[in-house]
């Protein structure tokens, strides 16, 4: 049986997921996968890289949290059982495209503006940008409508951030499951 991304993310608090360590499949939260170095599947290393920093300008602490593992395990599940918001959103799957799309959009949008990559501006030049794309397409911007790549990479940032038991602690809302996670992580 499916069930769906709200029942996962709630009944486990983004819970255990499938991941490559030294060759094996083992069962880790996207934080424990990236503590651990566990294999990417998807993403290139410089992808990993833009997204870690744009998901910290936009939930600080989700490079840390394992947004990179969260999003790369889930561009390699089958598209009927993954957990991104971009399901939602009527995009056609695979759905690495509009990943890849919108993180060389970020990216080339920095290098037009800051001649760097977004991973290697200061915060405040990084939030500042981010705040140019957020609510609409700049007039140099080259790929998914720009305040969509906004609000789902947002939505991953904040699902590994805040949708763990951690999480809700870190924010001082009890965590109420119907059933709780197996661990604590």
């Amino acid at each position: 049986m499916t069930q769906s991304r709200r029942t996962f993310l709630h009944s486990t608090g983004l819970g255990l997921l499938s991941f490559t360590l030294a060759g094996s499949q083992v069962l880790l939260s996207p934080r424990q996968a990236r503590a651990k170095g566990a294999e990417l599947k998807v993403l290139t290393e410089d992808e990993v890289a833009t997204l870690e920093a744009f998901g910290d300008v936009l939930a600080p602490g989700a490079a840390e949290a394992g947004i990179a593992h969260f999003v790369d395990q889930q561009l390699s599940v089958d598209p009927n059982e993954c957990l991104l918001m971009l399901k939602y959103f009527n995009i056609e799957p695979p759905y690495d495209g509009f990943y890849r799309g919108g993180l060389a959009a970020v990216n080339q949008i920095s290098h037009k503006h800051h001649d760097k990559p977004f991973e290697e501006l200061d915060e405040q030049a990084a939030v500042n940008l981010v705040r140019e794309f957020s609510a609409a397409n700049p007039p140099d911007w080259e790929g998914p409508p720009s305040p969509l790549v906004y609000l789902l990479i947002r939505s991953d940032a904040v699902d590994v951030v805040y949708g763990t038991v951690e999480g809700f602690q870190n924010m001082g809302i009890p965590y109420m499951p119907h059933i709780l996670p197996p661990e604590k992580w």
